[in-house]
């Protein structure tokens, strides 16, 4: 599997996939949530209501309509509290069940968001570490992506990324 990290806006990427930080209630929001839903038009908010939301930790899929990439996965990310409300495992799980949609969907391609980084306040650095280990640590099995995106829009976490993911395959 390819692993890169990219800044980009990633409601204008050419995948399979996207993978959106979403809320419980799949209703659309701010940041990159409110950008997906914006970009992909009315029938996306339709498809999430038809689902009835999503807790934390799982994922639904939904066609990406207007966007370029097939489908949009949602993903529920925690809010950071202290890291001691099980926020980690959490996350983890987030990662773990869109990889599992993308497979189950055929997907070839999947670029995921910065998942809680925004405004649930999660740590940079420690969603970078999680999202780079629950990537390359998917097992390999027919219908995995052979192409993983993780976007970052601003430069700061991108840098932070970045540097996870180098140290990551070096070790």
């Amino acid at each position: 599997m390819q692993v890169q990290v990219v800044q980009a806006d990633i409601t204008t990427l050419e995948v399979h996939a996207i993978v959106n930080a979403a809320n419980s209630r799949l209703a659309g929001g701010g940041g990159v949530d409110g950008a997906i839903h914006a970009a992909a038009g009315h029938g996306l908010m339709q498809a999430c209501r038809e689902l009835g939301g999503c807790p934390t930790g799982e994922a639904r899929i939904t066609p990406a309509f207007d966007l370029p990439a097939r489908f949009v996965i949602h993903t529920v990310g925690p809010v950071w509290v202290d890291g001691l409300r099980g926020e980690p495992d959490l996350l983890r799980n987030c990662y773990r069940s869109s990889m599992a949609l993308a497979a189950r969907h055929g997907c070839e391609s999947v670029a995921f968001s910065a998942i809680s980084c925004g405004v649930y306040g999660y740590p940079v650095e420690q969603a970078a570490r999680i999202a780079v280990d629950e990537v390359l640590g998917t097992p390999s099995g027919d219908g995995i992506p052979s192409r993983v995106l993780l976007v970052c829009f601003a430069e700061p976490t991108l840098g932070i990324y970045r540097r996870v993911l180098a140290e990551r395959q070096t070790t």
